[in-house]
């Protein structure tokens, strides 16, 4: 077993630095230069003599609690219990090595461990984006009894983990506050009966209720007045496509706008296998790189989660007309068709528009984009030098072309969704959520 490298603590580079006034004074009598070397001398016997009786690897246990899976976007917690195997306290710190593209907060602490005691420390990390990550080694300082010199090992921890999407938006909490307060409108949507076509059950009559829904033959046959109830009908196919060519490659509140669709499709896909409907994704670039056919069920949830957590945005052109045949070769029952995209860019929304329209009327289709904040501030913005000039002309140019797209696509009966980061994949639901309600499939 290794003896681990000797690390000299902040005590030792003081004293070491206190030899230098001796060593500065020799200049007027050698009897100085003499006491500066004693002084390094002891310091260097001392620091060895830390170092030979400061703990080994073997006192001390360190093991590593994460999860599995984490979320992408979010904190997700990182546990370190460590337990002493020695009779003597054990002082030091501990710097574990989190994956290299996530943000960690408290991954390096020191800790203190008395004989056979067991001590937990807690630390944060926050992945950006989806996909594999991997955690390294764990680096013990164990600090010797003098406080001069530390012993450090390097004790394997090496551990596998999966980034998906931040699964806890997904439950039915989430979903209410997203209605309530993450709305880019700002406005609350009020929870109202919905007029659905589907049958639901019975209930008594109340003032108010529309005549033309009393079941006179169940009223007769119960002796009371009965109304028939109606929820949005069920087994409805839900189409997400979600481009994953160059355009979504860009960063908008620090993560890559893919990562943010993906959480959005995720939410919405959620919401409505939990509403009864079959849901089926469709992932592509130049070509179709991820189809699931429509399902329903818990099940289904999973497959899309394991076939988009590994979608990554490529650095080549989308390819709509091939994502369009291949999904609508498929797909013959009317559909509300969700395109997850970007409208920034004047050809490919060219081609976006010729076939998007083309899905009018059998199919109900939306377009979801993010809303970058820093371009359309930067399309407002006073130029103050020739730089920002042209920065501006270019962001109030692709603002033009977004609503000149937007306001095609309305035109024609598609519906447009377009919301900063933090509210976009509310924006889907209550785009999903309205059409439901008013029973547009």
């Amino acid at each position: 077993m290794s003896l681990g490298r000797p690390v000299p603590s902040g005590l030792a580079v003081a004293l070491f630095a206190g030899a230098l006034v001796p060593a500065a004074l020799a200049v007027a009598s050698p009897a100085f230069g003499w006491l500066a070397l004693a002084v390094d001398v002891a310091v260097l016997l001392l620091c060895a003599v830390d170092f030979l009786r400061a703990p080994h690897a073997r006192d001390v246990d360190a093991r590593r609690e994460v999860e599995p899976i984490l979320s992408s976007g979010v904190d997700n917690t990182v546990r370190w219990e460590l337990h002493s195997r020695t009779d003597r306290p054990v002082r030091g710190e501990l710097r574990d090595e989190p994956p290299l593209d996530v943000e960690s907060h408290g991954h390096r602490q020191p800790f203190t461990l008395e004989p056979g005691d067991t001590t937990r420390l807690t630390y944060r990390v926050h992945p950006p984006s989806r996909g594999d990550a991997r955690f390294g080694d764990v680096n013990l300082r164990l600090m010797g009894p003098l406080g001069l010199c530390s012993r450090q090992v390097r004790l394997p921890a090496g551990q596998d983990v999966k980034v998906y999407p931040d699964l806890r938006a997904l439950s039915r909490e989430a979903l209410t506050l997203a209605r309530a307060s993450e709305a880019v409108s700002a406005r609350t949507l009020l929870r109202k009966s919905v007029e659905g076509r589907e049958f639901e059950s019975l209930r008594e009559y109340r003032p108010g209720d529309d005549y033309r829904h009393i079941d006179w033959k169940s009223s007769a046959r119960h002796g009371h007045t009965l109304v028939r109830t109606w929820q949005p009908e069920r087994n409805q196919p839900v189409l997400l496509l979600l481009d994953c060519g160059r355009h979504m490659a860009g960063r908008v509140q620090g993560r890559r706008k893919l990562d943010h669709a993906v959480d959005a499709a995720l939410r919405l896909a959620r919401v409505s296998l939990d509403a009864g409907d079959v849901v089926g994704v469709l992932a592509f670039a130049s070509d179709v790189r991820t189809f699931l056919p429509p399902r329903k069920g818990a099940e289904h949830l999973r497959l899309i989660t394991e076939s988009l957590y590994r979608a990554e945005a490529g650095l080549e052109e989308s390819d709509y007309g091939r994502a369009f045949d291949f999904a609508f070769a498929r797909q013959t029952r009317r559909a509300l068709v969700v395109l997850f995209t970007d409208l920034v860019d004047p050809d490919a929304s060219s081609a976006l528009l010729t076939r998007t329209l083309a899905l009018r009327p059998r199919h109900l289709p939306v377009v979801a984009s993010l809303l970058d904040e820093d371009l359309e501030a930067a399309a407002t913005d006073v130029p103050g030098d020739a730089t920002s000039a042209y920065a501006r002309q270019a962001a109030s140019r692709m603002e033009s072309e977004y609503r000149r797209t937007a306001t095609t696509l309305r035109d024609a009966g598609a519906l447009v969704v377009r919301a900063p980061a933090r509210g976009f994949g509310a924006a889907a639901l209550n785009v999903y959520l309205d059409v439901k309600a008013r029973g547009r499939l």
